[in-house]
């Protein structure tokens, strides 16, 4: 059975924005992509969240990295749509990673967070409730296949941060 025109080739991934778009291949599954390419995001968090854990004011770095990861994204899945001539191609990823890492904000780094990060991460950007869906229909570009995960990801981050309060709180 041939593959829809618009999947690209493995090959593809040799181009450095094709590789950054499609999450380092994590996009190329042919099952749930975006769910794949989420958690292609997590050993990611993991390993920037140990590096800038040796910092002395981790959580601004890791800020500086998420909005840096998040302006290159618009300009990297812009080009992959280009490329590709498909705007949103279902096989670029980066808007999961960094929707992932909006997510994990401020939140604990252990595997108890790192997986309900994902899981109310993954809800969100697959129900899309307003004003995610609104964004999704009705912006467009790379800015557009990027800000419906970052909406995604920073309602996400909320849920996480009520979460984290009432069991203080509690």
């Amino acid at each position: 059975m041939a593959k829809p025109a618009a999947t690209p080739p493995p090959a593809l991934l040799r181009n450095p924005v094709q590789l950054l778009a499609f999450g380092f291949g994590s996009g190329l599954s042919p099952v749930a992509p975006g769910t794949v390419g989420t958690l292609a995001a997590v050993p990611l968090f993991l390993l920037v969240d140990a590096l800038l854990a040796r910092t002395a004011v981790p959580l601004l770095w890791y800020t500086l990295f998420v909005l840096a990861t998040a302006v290159a994204g618009v300009w990297i899945c812009e080009r992959a749509s280009q490329q590709l001539r498909v705007h949103d191609h279902p096989g670029i990823v980066w808007d999961e990673f960094v929707g992932y890492w909006i997510t994990m904000w401020a939140v604990p780094a252990g595997w108890m967070w790192v997986i309900i990060g994902f899981v109310v991460f993954r809800v969100y950007d697959i129900a899309k409730p307003w004003p995610i869906g609104a964004l999704d229909r009705r912006v467009g570009g790379g800015f557009g296949i990027m800000v419906d995960d970052m909406v995604a990801g920073a309602m996400a981050c909320i849920t996480l941060h009520i979460a984290l309060w009432l069991m203080a709180a509690g």
